[in-house]
């Protein structure tokens, strides 16, 4: 009986980091995804499917988010129209059931969900703050969000991801996120971790941090929805996730650059916590007889 506690265990907490990720309707999502059989955009081997499958997207899409929010009309947008305060967990489970989708699904699956993200892009009209005028589906706005979360996605995986990617598989990745970028409307997006960098370099003349920016840093590190027991191993994520932005996004967003405490402390709490969730969400295979 006690070699069953620490599987027990593993299974509490992987089902409930899924409920969590992927929403009420996860197990239905996973199913479809995996079991339905037709092309897909990606074959199981690309390294944009490992990356993806890895455990420091938990990581990487928090630092995207941050990231992502340094531009005013895009974080005007969110602020407008995700509701991520009053809805937290429903927007991160639409992120994570679209990538889920474009990345493993059948490619009648992916660009179902990429109409609907269109859909509502298309819909989602506004003015920032300080009255410059936005619209979810311009092409400027959409390559930001890109480049931003491959970024994001790349640098957490080169950090805390199970096996890291040479550079030749880096612009793999990089290419294969283009498909699903430019199938979203972004016109031309890069295809090598050069380009990706050169295109964040680009836009960095127009980041900046508003009040809004600082506000949603503030909700996702330090006010998540989460019960008090769930909070130490999620501040951990969140250090992971600052130490992730490159140093020039820190102090738009109010957040200290501590270099030796990052590199003593967020970073061996990052790995840890990020291989704690590995551990968690895979499930070894059953024994014969079991």
């Amino acid at each position: 009986m006690d070699g069953l506690a620490p599987s027990r265990a593993r299974e509490r907490l992987g089902d409930a980091l899924f409920r969590h990720v992927a929403g009420p309707s996860g197990a239905e999502n996973r199913a479809r995804i995996h079991d339905t059989p037709g092309p897909r955009w990606f074959a199981p081997e690309e390294p944009i499917c490992r990356v993806h499958g890895d455990a420091s997207m938990f990581v990487g899409g928090l630092s995207a988010l941050l990231l992502q929010s340094l531009h005013p009309r895009a974080m005007a947008a969110v602020e407008a129209h995700s509701g991520y305060r009053g809805d937290p967990w429903g927007r991160l489970q639409r992120t994570s059931t679209f990538l889920a989708f474009t990345t493993y699904g059948t490619a009648e699956d992916a660009q179902r969900a990429v109409d609907g993200v269109r859909a509502v892009h298309a819909r989602i009209r506004g003015r920032s703050p300080d009255g410059e005028p936005y619209r979810a589906d311009d092409p400027h706005l959409l390559e930001w969000v890109h480049v931003a979360e491959v970024d994001s996605f790349l640098r957490a995986h080169q950090r805390y991801g199970a096996r890291r990617l040479d550079a030749a598989e880096c612009d793999a990745y990089v290419a294969s996120a283009a498909r699903v970028g430019r199938a979203l409307g972004v016109p031309r997006p890069p295809r090598t971790a050069r380009e990706l960098a050169e295109r964040i370099e680009a836009f960095r003349p127009e980041l900046r941090g508003t009040r809004e920016a600082r506000a949603a840093a503030r909700f996702i590190l330090l006010r998540p929805p989460l019960p008090w027991p769930a909070r130490p191993p999620y501040a951990m994520l969140a250090a992971a996730a600052v130490a992730l932005l490159p140093p020039w996004a820190r102090h738009p967003l109010g957040l200290p650059l501590l270099p030796r405490t990052e590199r003593w402390c967020a970073a061996p709490a990052g790995a840890a916590v990020t291989s704690t969730i590995r551990w968690a969400m895979h499930r070894p295979p059953a024994a014969d007889g079991a």
